[in-house]
């Protein structure tokens, strides 16, 4: 489990659009904790976010440090970005509760070199993330699956998923992680195809007189 500090302020006023608009020229980002109790409005050091925001997700702890409040143990649930700017309007944390289970979505990682893939085979990854129910202590940052065996035409699920004691996987086990599948053989080119066309024609031309 990868878990992180944040600090935070307590929003007590000055909401809506416009209240949003003058925290973000300020430097800090509106923000609100969900989960066990009433929302609660907050804001976070924009430089700070943005330089970690890489390391906050679904799959990382974090504890936020709120001025002249208790602490909340959260994650990161979503965020509004714009990309075109690169900057982020607002953040969504969803508290959770030590001892009590929590669902949340973490990434897949494929690790090793197929024996498909040696023999001219191409890897596809089917799923990238799946939800998973655990306790917070025993949130992974991600779930690794060794493809190393994988041969041609050959398929890994999420069955196959070694998971740690305490993590189970909320979707359908069957489901197909990862692949391996023969290249496609690329059409003939359409100079090819046209020669081969204009051939056929000659031919008939010929037959016909």
């Amino acid at each position: 489990m990868s878990e992180k500090r944040l600090e935070a302020e307590l929003r007590v006023s000055d909401f809506g659009t416009r209240g949003s608009r003058r925290l973000l020229r300020s430097g800090r980002i509106p923000a609100v904790v969900y989960g066990k109790e009433a929302p609660l409005h907050i804001s976070v050091d924009a430089r700070t976010f943005n330089n970690n925001r890489r390391g906050y997700g679904e799959s990382t702890l974090i504890t936020l440090d709120v001025k002249g409040e208790k602490t909340h143990e959260v994650f990161v649930k979503t965020y509004q970005e714009d990309l075109l700017r690169n900057v982020i309007h607002h953040i969504d944390f969803y508290e959770v509760t030590r001892g009590q289970a929590v669902r949340t979505h973490v990434r897949i990682e494929l690790i090793g070199t197929p024996a498909g893939v040696r023999e001219g085979g191409v890897l596809d990854q089917v799923i990238h993330e799946v939800e998973i129910e655990c306790l917070p202590k025993d949130l992974p940052e991600m779930l690794t699956l060794d493809v190393s065996s994988l041969g041609m035409n050959e398929s890994l699920k999420l069955a196959d998923i070694k998971l740690s004691e305490g993590v189970k996987i909320n979707d359908v086990l069957d489901a197909t992680v990862a692949t391996v599948k023969p290249v496609k053989v690329e059409a003939a080119p359409a100079a090819e195809a046209d020669a081969t066309e204009a051939a056929a024609t000659d031919t008939t031309a010929t037959e016909t007189k």
